[in-house]
């Protein structure tokens, strides 16, 4: 057989950018078949949507509105909405057939009231589904339970599962190893209650339900619900619990006891599925690591191995889509079959179900049938719900000859899918879907053709367009969801697009081959890897460069300015663009200039204000202060303390050492990057604990480090190798501190490693005793201990080795340990008499850290106490002893965390230390 060009696969000029958005935040860019909008099939121009088109926005608008409201702020009003649901679908219903059948008054009035019936119409339906939705979230005892067991109570439950299960590891709420946590989606069919529990009910009693939940497991259960498929039903013992804040969609929170017990299999469509995912990742389990993990999260969204600072990354080069299925996926696999819509209903259509003869309607059942497998095994995440419906539109319309027209199918599909499940009302993921469709067809196609009367070619300028279109909508609402902009966002996503395609058609491959064939399924798998590792170098090299995560305020404020901000670059960009004119322009003349230099001026101010160089950042916050010695950062719950390493020709420091990493790297980097430290010339961990080493990717990230120096013992081990394997993978060398070490950085920063002793101590039980303990002295007589999180048998220890040799000396400045925790031994804390104490813990904390009772025993000795929870971060400043200072950095005065402040630290008096919350003051220095 003759194997086809590709032009009949992939004609030439139908290859399209299609922006879509991810299930979790981020701007999307995929390859797809796409014709431009509004672009008759053969020509060049696009003239975006017609008005007709916009008929269906007005009612798609006014269901995802009341169906938010009745979902937010109408919840627990169920009579009175459906009262009011009611009136409005009598006003609508009066209105519609009056605008229908009056034939008196004006064309545009009728109009007017036709639409305003619909709009009203359309929101009753909506309330009433809503509200019909939500009515087993307070049926049935599990809510009764869940809002008054206290203790919670224990009970039997039959449920079907209804989502996929996803595993997490907990390693940033304290300083354990980590435990392995997961949580699936099910339907509580059947309560078993025991004796008592239920008002009125005196005897044990077993009740038939409907009752969405989430279901916790912890702990060793965890592998035993890991393998479950959706539609599975099971028996199990549980503890009911108040759903989480912000879970919408279940009535109760059920923990696990124990291994579930199977009653019924999965259905034959997900076991299938499963199968092809399980094959999947068979498939690659001999490619590299990100190869590895970004292949099945590309093609069915499986992200269970994708390492963790790759999808940092691509959450910071706005390429979050790649590692959640988007409607991109399924375009391709369409496109594919149907070729470019735009000709898939005329003589000149393209693809295999033309190559092979199908007919029109048969081909858009097969596309209808590869559009419902698609949804199956990728799963229904919101926007592969939006791209389905928006497809099997699209194909409808090819089977019965109608025109289409993408708007209206984007705007139906919102509505029907809103109307079925009510809950991506509040989706965000749903939102960013609809939000990047809709920049592609009516703002991408203007903007392509602008680019393209300037002299660009012509699908560089598609790909352009469309990226920036999706981009300047999406934008507004990432911004309130992870607080950073991404000025590569745009350029990243343009490289990606190279790959996208190439991936998923040769990912879906071994997908397929799989079931057949394991080893043909691995074959394809290597030139898969190619691509794919395309993705992950333009997420990594991307994520490094400067603008790659820019923070911005927070809240409903950042949403607001950034959109403002956006309309005004989108008005300012085309002055900067030449034009093909070659008639006189308008701002040769002397008054056209200034527009042209405003815009300059605005772009140059705007640059400036997202890239923040550190010296102007320092002159607009103040922040850090000129002789800062110490910096504790406010990482949550965690420690990470920077130490800086003065410049020998004078002014601000861009080197220091750093000692732990704190928990979460987002927060390691941008403490780094507020102090304007690029260089780490070694970076130590005092310890594994998870609080302490899981922020290390953080300062890896675009920085030059010299070395990372940890404790002699791998405790826990996990973290122990996974810090190995960023250290390997970032080229840096491992070493191992021991006791007696004394080291330098430059002449002015120099410390003494005072533990631990060891590996074979006896004291040395735990990490936490295992932790690196530095007495650190800096410029000016300064002098700093460090004690991680030392517990009091190996203090006790410790002060013993400090009075045998000698060096009992005082400090200045104490960072406490264990972050402030009641198990101090107070000996210790005595003999280093600190004037200023540091508490690194997070706000809120689930440990009490730090205990009321280790703050009153420190400003009982006369130290000033400054803890991270309540200041923020916080620097050490001062030329020598006699002028002890400190300033702080809150963390609502930073940018991405609320709101701004004029100054955001506060200098301190020569010997005393500004607290933002009271506090003593430091002795006065001796002598």
């Amino acid at each position: 057989m003759r194997q086809a060009p590709l032009s009949v696969l992939f004609p030439r000029s139908q290859l399209r950018s299609v922006l879509f958005a991810p299930t979790k935040g981020g701007v999307v860019i995929a390859t797809a078949l796409a014709p431009t909008p509004g672009t008759e099939p053969g020509t060049g121009s696009s003239t975006g949507p017609r008005p007709g088109d916009l008929r269906l926005l007005l009612p798609a608008g006014a269901a995802w509105a009341v169906t938010a409201g009745v979902l937010g702020p109408g919840s627990g009003h169920g009579a009175a909405l459906a009262m009011a649901a009611g009136a409005a679908a009598v006003l609508g219903l009066t209105l519609f057939v009056l605008g229908i059948r009056t034939s008196t008054g004006s064309t545009r009035g009728r109009s007017v009231a036709v639409t305003a019936g619909v709009v009203l119409l359309t929101a009753a339906a909506a309330a009433a589904a809503t509200l019909l939705h939500t009515a087993d979230l307070r049926r049935g005892p599990l809510p009764e339970l869940a809002r008054t067991g206290d203790p919670a109570p224990e009970v039997g439950v039959d449920l079907t599962v209804t989502g996929d299960p996803r595993v997490r590891v907990s390693r940033s709420g304290g300083s354990g190893a980590g435990q392995s946590l997961l949580t699936v989606e099910a339907v509580v069919d059947r309560v078993t209650v025991p004796d008592g529990r239920l008002r009125g009910e005196p005897g044990p009693r077993t009740v038939r339900t409907r009752t969405p939940v989430t279901v916790l497991v912890r702990g060793e259960d965890v592998a035993a619900w890991e393998p479950l498929l959706p539609s599975a039903r099971l028996v199990a013992e549980v503890t009911v619990r108040p759903p989480g804040e912000g879970d919408h969609g279940s009535a109760a929170l059920l923990i696990a006891h124990g291994e579930p017990r199977a009653s019924a299999p999965p259905s034959l469509p997900q076991r299938i599925a499963g199968r092809l995912r399980a094959g999947l990742r068979s498939a690659t389990d001999g490619l590299p690591p990100d190869e590895r993990g970004l292949l099945p999260g590309l093609v069915v969204g499986d992200t269970s191995r994708l390492p963790d600072e790759l999808r940092e990354a691509f959450r910071d080069t706005d390429l979050a889509h790649l590692v959640a299925v988007s409607g991109a996926n399924l375009a391709i696999v369409l496109g594919v079959l149907i070729g470019a819509p735009g000709r898939a209903g005329t003589a000149e259509r393209r693809g295999l179900a033309a190559l092979l003869g199908i007919p029109l309607r048969t081909t858009a059942l097969v596309g209808a049938a590869v559009t419902l497998a698609f949804v199956t095994i990728c799963r229904p995440e919101p926007s592969v719900l939006r791209a389905a419906g928006t497809g099997l539109i699209g194909l409808l319309a090819l089977a019965t000859g109608r025109p289409r027209r993408a708007v209206p199918a984007l705007a139906g599909t919102a509505l029907l899918l809103i109307l079925l499940d009510p809950y991506l009302a509040r989706s965000f993921g749903f939102l960013l879907s609809v939000l990047a469709t809709a920049g592609l067809l009516v703002l991408g196609p203007r903007w392509a053709d602008a680019l393209r009367a300037r002299g660009w070619p012509r699908h560089l300028a598609g790909a352009v367009g469309a990226a920036a279109a999706a981009q300047a909508l999406c934008a507004p609402v990432t911004v309130l969801l992870s607080g950073h902009v991404s000025l590569v966002g745009i350029p990243c996503n343009l490289l990606a697009e190279l790959a996208v395609a190439p991936a998923t058609l040769l990912g879906f491959a071994v997908l397929i081959a799989d079931p057949v064939s394991p080893a043909l399924a691995r074959i394809l798998a290597e030139p898969a890897a190619v691509p794919t590792g395309w993705l992950a170098a333009v997420a990594r090299h991307g994520a490094e460069l400067p603008g790659g995560r820019l923070s911005w305020p927070g809240g409903w404020f950042g949403t607001v300015s950034l959109a403002v901000g956006t309309a005004a670059l989108c008005w300012t960009v085309p002055l900067l663009l030449p034009g093909r004119s070659t008639g006189p322009r308008r701002w040769r003349s002397p008054r056209g200039w200034i527009r042209p230099v405003v815009t300059g001026a605005l772009l140059l101010v705007l640059l400036t204000v997202l890239l923040r160089p550190p010296p102007l950042a320092r002159i607009a916050t103040g922040w850090p202060p000129p002789d800062w010695r110490l910096v504790m950062c406010d990482v949550g719950q965690g420690d990470m303390v920077v130490l800086p390493v003065p410049p020998e020709g004078g002014g601000p420091p861009d080197s220091a050492v750093v000692v732990d990493a704190g928990p979460d790297p987002r927060e390691a980097d941008r403490c780094l990057r507020d102090l304007g430290i690029d260089r780490v010339p070694l970076f130590l961990a005092t310890h594994f604990h998870a609080d302490h080493v899981e922020g290390l990717p953080g300062v890896l990230r675009g920085r030059r480090v010299g070395a990372v120096e940890g404790t002699a013992v791998d405790d826990p081990p996990g973290e122990a190798a996974r810090v190995a394997a960023w250290v390997a993978r970032a080229g840096v060398p491992l070493v191992r501190a021991a006791p007696g070490e004394r080291r330098s950085a430059g002449p002015r920063v120099s410390w003494e490693v005072l533990w631990p002793e060891g590996e074979e101590s006896s004291v040395v039980s735990g990490p936490n005793n295992a932790s690196v303990v530095l007495r650190v002295a800096v410029a000016g007589g300064l002098r700093f201990a460090l004690l991680g999180d030392l517990e009091p048998p190996a203090q006790e220890a410790l002060l013993s080795r400090l009075r045998a040799a000698g060096k009992e000396n005082e400090v200045d400045v104490l960072k406490v340990a264990h972050h402030g925790s009641a198990y101090q031994d107070w000996s210790l804390t005595e003999v280093l008499s600190p004037r200023l104490a540091l508490i690194s813990c997070g706000e809120g904390n689930p440990y009490g850290h730090p205990s009321p009772r280790t703050v009153d025993r420190l400003r009982a000795l006369g130290a000033t106490v400054l803890r991270t929870d309540r200041v923020g971060d916080i620097a050490v400043t001062g030329a020598g002893p006699g002028d002890l200072g400190a300033s702080v950095h809150p963390r609502g005065e930073r940018p991405g965390h609320g709101r701004s402040g004029a100054r955001a630290s506060r200098a301190a008096e020569p010997g005393v230390a500004s607290a933002a919350r009271g506090g003593h003051g430091p002795r006065a220095p001796p002598g």
